[in-house]
């Protein structure tokens, strides 16, 4: 109870924090219609679970399995694949988030200031997309930042305990995505808030590199795990699909490096939202003090952020989460030395409380609005152009999979149906797979391409109903010489003129 009583304060702002948390992630968590990478890694997740045999089966695509690996247990103990996908990633926000006050604290040594960053996490839009969706990039981000707290106490503490733990963490990360091997790259740079003037600095100074070096083999160690598999090699095939080679990068090394920073640096700036740019120009304008801890920090962000510009092929807004993070503590530090500023200035006689709210208040409105209707509306929202073509506008969203699924089992309740999907990897046949596949009235088969009508579904047509779903833009018409299909419904994709199509194959 003492306890209890000594941390009461922090205790109710955690409490707070908390309940702002999971209420704007959970509220309206399936608005959003499932996204093609969430239906193929829950599919994965749904494979891994009922067979022991492919739990590496993320590897078949390149990918590594962390994700997959947690979504399989959600999956077993929740019902809707979809949500138990999207709770993880609700999940590992929280653990973000907690991770955000942690880091803060630990650069600042103010709990004012770590509060702040979690709060500006809460209301983080790019936050607030990732967080809710079953895809990789929360989880990632996660161990980031984690990675990064236990990185400075490894370099303020020099415990093996630490460098261990940190070495768990980073090993964690790169088991989720190869983005996470910065966490590896960039120790070196934790140099910056080493203390050179303090004694004995030479033997502390190699014991942090021994200790860093243990870090280091233990991620690569249980990376390693990896190995048993002999699909390891798709890992670099699939990095290559969004990141040059040296090998081919150094023919033109600087051909898309401006490209890319100008879309990189845009999608950035519209999920900050210039509520967040103004404070952390506020904490780099006034940067005397915590020079060195805020320097780590743009390090952070800055290196990987221009590693991804300089060497990038394929490249998404997701790919920046992880650092954008980076910047939120400097947000926070911006923010508690402008509620500071303006109480001394204005000497109104109110507690710092009430600045706090009041500024607080003005600086989050606008990131929480629009994180709010992306939950609650999200062909409106505000986020990111690049995104909103993914996630809402692209024939990638999967507007229509809902409405086909209740349609499907409805039809299956007597007798047998076939189901012929457009495309054989991604949302179709995915998603009909996520939720149909354990139907024994039910038989799925993706075909790809269909400029001309397969012969099998002609074929089964004559035996069983048979449906066929059409959501791409290409097949706004569908191509001559199919037989005679009978639309059965039909759903707008976002805010485009494109439409998911189910239709009846005739005898």
């Amino acid at each position: 109870m003492k306890l209890l009583s000594k941390y009461k304060r922090e205790i109710t702002g955690f409490v707070i924090l908390s309940l702002f948390y999971f209420f704007l992630r959970l509220v309206f968590l399936t608005s959003l219609p499932i996204f093609t990478d969430e239906a193929i890694y829950l599919r994965w997740a749904q494979i891994a679970l009922r067979d022991s045999s492919w739990r590496f089966i993320s590897l078949t695509d390149g990918k590594q399995p962390m994700f997959v690996w947690v979504a399989m247990i959600f999956i077993k103990f929740i019902n809707d694949p979809l949500v138990a996908g999207r709770l993880v990633s609700v999940l590992t926000g929280f653990v973000t988030m907690l991770g955000l006050f942690v880091l803060t604290y630990e650069l600042f040594k103010n709990k004012t200031t770590a509060f702040l960053a979690s709060l500006l996490y809460i209301f983080y839009p790019f936050a607030q997309v990732l967080d809710r969706m079953a895809i990789y990039d929360s989880m990632v981000a996660t161990f980031y930042v984690w990675g990064l707290y236990f990185s400075i106490l490894l370099v303020r503490k020099l415990r093996l305990d630490v460098s261990y733990t940190l070495g768990f963490v980073i090993g964690a990360g790169v088991l989720t995505k190869s983005s996470n091997f910065f966490s590896l790259y960039l120790l070196p740079f934790l140099l910056v808030i080493f203390d050179f003037k303090q004694k004995g600095m030479w033997n502390k100074l190699l014991r942090y590199i021994v200790l860093a070096g243990f870090s280091s083999a233990i991620a690569y160690g249980l990376y390693s795990i990896l190995r048993l598999s002999p699909l390891y090699s798709m890992i670099d095939a699939k990095d290559a699909t969004f990141v040059y080679p040296v090998s081919q990068w150094i023919t033109h090394p600087f051909t898309y490096l401006f490209s890319n920073l100008s879309g990189l640096t845009s999608w950035l700036l519209q999920y900050l939202t210039f509520s967040y740019i103004v404070l952390i120009l506020i904490a780099v304008f006034f940067i005397g003090r915590f020079f060195r801890e805020k320097l780590l920090l743009i390090i952070f962000f800055l290196l990987p952020f221009l590693a991804l510009a300089l060497f990038g092929r394929l490249i998404y807004p997701r790919f920046i989460f992880l650092m954008s993070l980076m910047l939120l503590p400097l947000a926070a530090w911006g923010l508690e030395y402008l509620i500071s500023f303006v109480e001394k200035r204005l000497k109104l006689g109110l507690p710092k409380l009430a600045y706090l709210i009041v500024l607080t208040l003005i600086f989050v409105a606008y990131p929480g609005f629009i994180s709010l209707q992306y939950a609650n509306d999200p062909t409106h929202s505000h986020i990111a152009d690049r995104d909103k073509s993914q996630y809402i506008d692209g024939w990638a969203a999967g507007w229509g999979v809902k409405e086909s699924v209740a349609f499907f089992r409805q039809q299956a309740q007597n007798h047998k149906i076939f189901i012929a999907t457009e495309g054989t990897f991604g949302l179709m046949p995915e998603s009909m797979e996520l939720y149909l596949v354990q139907n024994k009235n039910i038989t799925i088969k993706g075909y790809w391409p269909v400029d001309v009508f397969p012969k099998e579904v002609s074929a089964m047509a004559k035996i069983m109903p048979t449906y066929f779903i059409f959501y791409q833009p290409q097949h706004r018409i569908l191509p001559a010489g199919y037989p005679t299909l009978k639309l059965i419904f039909e759903v707008k994709q976002g805010n485009t003129n494109d439409y998911y199509r189910v239709y009846q194959v005739t005898k």
